[in-house]
């Protein structure tokens, strides 16, 4: 199989459907790494409603959130859901940052790739779905993100089996697409559109973009079953 091939027919597919999806949805990088810190276990609405509370706050910099108390950051963050855990993991990350970067993103991301995703996987609560969040949406830097939807669409396009891990799917994009921000940053944004609408644990197949690309090696009935009745 040409994964290259399959790779951008399913980027293009995507694309034509739902459109350019303009991610990420904020209006900094620092927003954006609180936000990737912020989504873990829920919306993006709940995220929202939780950012929206520290900026009517005033204390919406990494100052302000080094010097709040945790307590009342955790009520701040409260729509966001698990709101006593992700305090915990904001102040352990602004901690960080000001313990190694005098609390500046710009520092923080003057490292190359490697290092840098090194480094933010050494910070308490900071997963690889977030640290390559903020690699590419707060750094632009090009680190494919993978997430619950991203595995199942490969899986069901025969490009990976159940038990690819975490780096084993990221390496599948970035070994056989071009490292560009801004194709990593679009793909992921389409995947999870097209997650959330067809691709679900129950599949919806009929009007799906991917229903058409090519799936050899994946066993999917229904899909296949609605090719045929196409052609």
């Amino acid at each position: 199989m040409n994964k290259t091939k399959v790779l951008t027919e399913i980027y293009e597919s995507l694309l034509k459907s739902f459109g350019k999806q303009y991610w990420w949805p904020g209006d900094t990088d620092f927003e954006v790494v609180i936000g990737a810190i912020l989504t873990q276990n829920t919306n993006w609405t709940n995220v929202e409603k939780a950012i929206k509370n520290l900026k009517a706050a005033k204390i919406f910099t990494p100052k302000k959130l080094y010097e709040i108390n945790i307590d009342r950051l955790a009520e701040l963050i409260k729509p966001s859901g698990y709101f006593n855990v992700k305090a915990k993991r904001l102040k352990y990350f602004i901690e960080w940052l000001f313990s190694n970067y005098n609390g500046r993103l710009s520092k923080l991301f003057k490292l190359d790739y490697p290092l840098l995703r090194e480094q933010l996987l050494s910070v308490n609560g900071i997963g690889r779905e977030t640290a390559d969040s903020i690699i590419l949406y707060a750094a632009e830097k090009p680190a494919f993100v993978v997430d619950a939807y991203t595995k199942r669409v490969l899986i069901r396009h025969g490009l990976i089996t159940e038990d690819y891990e975490y780096d084993a799917i990221k390496a599948v994009f970035e070994n056989n697409l071009p490292k560009e921000v801004s194709l990593y940053n679009e793909y992921h944004a389409l995947i999870v559109m097209v997650g959330k609408h067809y691709c679900k644990p129950k599949m919806q197949c009929e009007e799906c973009p991917l229903v058409n690309v090519h799936r050899k090696g994946a066993y999917n009935p229904k899909a296949d079953k609605i090719r045929k009745n196409r052609k």
